[in-house]
C-alpha cells in the first residue's frame, strides 16, 4: 500500500498566523546569535581552564599562534556552538509549527540511487564551484574585504593542519556541520521559505542564506551554488539525507586535503586553483546530466509511492511536498 509522509500545521507559532518566511528570517537571527555567543563562552571558559592569557584572543598578532596551540578548544567550541546554536533552535522551531517535525524536516528514508546520484552531482559540482570561487575572488575588492578573507584563511588553515586523527576531524569539521547546518537550513529554513515564496522560492532562498551565513564575502556565490544544490536534493528526494550526505563530503574533502597537505598547503592556493576547461566543460555536462536523470527518474525511487505534494498552506497540514 502507497506510503504517505504526513504532518500537520499545528504548533504555536502557526496558532499566531506568524508569516512562515518571517519565522525562518527569525529562527536563522536567533540561531546566528546562539552559535555565536555559546560557541564565544565555551571558548572562554576553556581556555581559562587551560591558564591561557585571554588577551591573546584580542592580539590579531597573537591569535594564529594561539589557534596554532589551542586547535582543539576552538573546534570543540564551534562543535558545542553548532549543536546548541543550530540544531536544537533548528529542531525547536520546526516543533513550534507543527508536531509531526520530522515529516516536517523531511527526515526520512530515501533510496541509494539517490545518494548515489547526489554523490555524482558534488564530484561534477567542484570544478564549477571552484571556478566560479575564482573569478569572484578576481574581482577588485575593497582592501579591507582582502584583509578579513586572508585572515579567515589563515586562521581554517591553521586548524586544519594539526595533528588530530582524522576521525576526530571529520567527526567535528564534516559530520557536525552536516547535521546541524542541514536541519536549520534545507530542514527548517527552506521548508519555511517553500510556503512562501514557492519551491523554486525556498530553494534559492536556502542556498543564498546559506552562502551568505558562512560571511566570506568573495566565496559567498559559490556557497551559495553549492546550497542551491543541496536545497535542489532535499526538494527533489524528499529527505534531508542526501543533502546532509553531500555535506559531510564535502566538509571531508577539505578536511583531508588540510590534514594530509601539511605544509605543502600554506605554499597551494586552493581556492585559487583552476581546473583546465576541458574537466570544467565535462563537470557540467556531468551535473545537468545527473539533476536532469534525478528530476525525470525520480517517481520511480519513490519509497513505495509516498508523496510529498505541494506545501499546506498556512490554514492547514497536508501531504509532504
Amino acid at each position: 500500500m502507497p506510503q504517505t509522509s504526513t504532518y500537520l500545521l499545528d504548533g504555536r507559532l502557526e496558532r499566531t498566523r506568524l508569516s512562515p518566511l518571517l519565522s525562518a528570517i527569525i529562527g536563522l537571527i536567533t540561531a546566528f546569535l546562539l552559535f555565536q555567543g555559546i560557541s564565544t563562552v565555551v571558548l572562554l571558559v576553556l581556555t581559562m581552564g587551560r591558564g591561557v592569557d585571554l588577551s591573546s584572543l584580542l592580539d590579531p598578532q597573537g591569535l594564529p599562534q594561539f589557534l596554532e596551540a589551542n586547535a582543539d578548544i576552538v573546534i570543540l567550541s564551534n562543535t558545542v556552538g553548532q549543536i546548541f546554536g543550530l540544531l536544537i533552535p533548528g529542531l525547536i522551531f520546526a516543533r513550534l509549527h507543527s508536531s509531526s517535525w520530522m515529516p516536517f524536516l523531511r527526515i526520512r528514508a530515501v533510496r541509494w540511487q539517490f545518494l548515489l546520484l547526489s554523490v555524482i552531482g558534488l564530484l561534477a559540482l567542484i570544478p564549477v564551484v571552484q571556478w566560479t570561487g575564482t573569478l569572484f575572488d578576481g574581482l577588485p575588492w575593497p582592501q579591507w574585504v582582502r584583509d578579513l578573507e586572508e585572515g579567515q584563511m589563515e586562521l581554517i588553515e591553521k586548524v586544519l593542519t594539526q595533528d588530530f586523527s582524522l576521525i576526530f576531524t571529520i567527526s567535528m569539521l564534516a559530520l557536525t556541520p552536516a547535521i546541524c547546518e542541514e536541519v536549520l537550513f534545507r530542514g527548517f529554513v527552506q521548508r519555511q521559505a517553500e510556503r512562501r515564496l514557492g519551491i523554486w522560492g525556498g530553494i534559492i532562498f536556502s542556498g543564498v542564506i546559506f552562502g551568505l551565513y558562512h560571511l566570506r564575502v568573495t566565496q559567498a556565490v559559490p556557497l551559495s551554488l553549492l546550497g542551491i544544490f543541496m536545497a535542489y536534493l532535499t526538494w527533489r528526494t524528499r529527505s534531508l539525507w542526501p543533502a546532509m550526505l553531500v555535506h559531510l563530503a564535502n566538509n571531508s574533502f577539505a578536511a583531508i586535503l588540510g590534514k594530509f597537505a601539511g605544509d605543502e598547503a600554506s605554499n597551494v592556493d586552493l581556492e585559487s586553483f583552476e581546473f583546465p576547461t576541458i574537466v570544467l566543460v565535462l563537470s557540467v555536462l556531468v551535473l545537468v546530466g545527473t539533476m536532469w536523470t534525478m528530476h525525470k527518474g525520480s517517481a520511480h525511487w519513490l519509497d513505495e509511492g509516498s508523496t510529498e505534494a505541494s506545501l499546506p498552506n498556512d490554514e492547514g497540514g497536508g501531504n509532504e511536498s
